[in-house]
């Protein structure tokens, strides 16, 4: 989908040389995007004014590079990106993977056994590399990827599972996904990441899968320290990059976890919480 986004906005501000921030790391989902999935006028000029001082902005997000594409595109963003929580790092100028760190297969076969074991409806979802892989569709359970994309192969599963799973997913109602959750937890706690974003969805990883390790990554790639990178979220799986960079900022909708953690609050998505953090801190 891509964002509602004014056009040619310009930049609106120099940076400020008292700044030391040079990266910039953004969660997509509710944090740069408003609820309704638009990027105000204010927040889109305030983006091409970091780019135009020279400040490289990392979208780091959940969603494929499919799914990213259309919004890197309208802000001109073309640094690496972090996709599938850090799974991957994906370099969208030469649209290739830089790196890529997926779930042992057979984790994931054991974690879809127990899961259908105990919810036989649950809606399973794989993803490898830029491909998404299921055998059933519940439109009640959407994700931002679903909303746009449709599966690349709807079918028995045991014909995926012989490829490294980059992220997979489960999906069903928060009351029905919960003791899965926990069981996954108990069970496969120590082998697997697990990351949540939505009440409906659990996104299970490689145990090393993070957003923090990806932007540690990316910063050492573009030879800066933590000190000069800001990142900007709201979500749990946003904490760990929050704190890693010199300066975490929460939008002020951000989940309770987040904000017990995170001291520097700015505005909430819908109220152009990213363009304060820039203002504030970077321009």
């Amino acid at each position: 989908m891509t964002p509602a986004m004014p056009p040619n906005p310009g930049p609106s501000k120099i940076a400020n040389p008292k700044s030391k921030i040079r990266l910039v790391a953004i969660d997509i989902d509710g944090t740069l995007l408003r609820s309704d999935k638009g990027i105000s006028h204010h927040t889109a000029r305030t983006l091409a004014a970091a780019l135009a001082a020279g400040v490289r902005l990392i979208l780091a997000t959940a969603r494929p590079p499919r799914s990213v594409r259309p919004i890197a595109q309208a802000l001109k963003i073309d640094s690496w990106q972090i996709n599938y929580n850090g799974a991957l790092i994906h370099d969208p100028t030469r649209r290739r993977h830089i790196y890529h760190q997926p779930l042992a297969l057979p984790t994931a076969r054991q974690i879809i056994a127990l899961a259908r074991n105990l919810d036989p409806k649950v809606v399973v979802s794989i993803e490898i590399l830029d491909k998404w892989y299921t055998d059933h569709l519940d439109d009640t359970l959407p994700t931002q990827t679903s909303l746009a994309f449709m599966p690349d192969y709807i079918g028995p599963l045991g014909a995926i599972l012989r490829t490294p799973v980059t992220k997979l997913m489960l999906l069903a109602p928060p009351q029905r996904l919960t003791p899965i959750h926990h069981a996954v937890q108990r069970k496969f706690g120590h082998a697997v990441a697990l990351a949540v974003s939505d009440q409906h969805l659990l996104q299970i990883l490689n145990p090393q899968v993070n957003k923090a390790r990806a932007l540690q990554r990316i910063a050492h790639h573009y030879q800066l320290q933590p000190q000069e990178v800001m990142a900007i979220g709201d979500a749990p799986n946003d904490l760990g990059m929050l704190r890693w960079a010199g300066l975490g900022v929460a939008v002020a909708n951000a989940w309770p976890e987040v904000r017990r953690h995170i001291k520097t609050v700015v505005a909430s998505n819908d109220q152009d919480g990213v363009a304060e953090a820039l203002q504030r801190f970077v321009l």
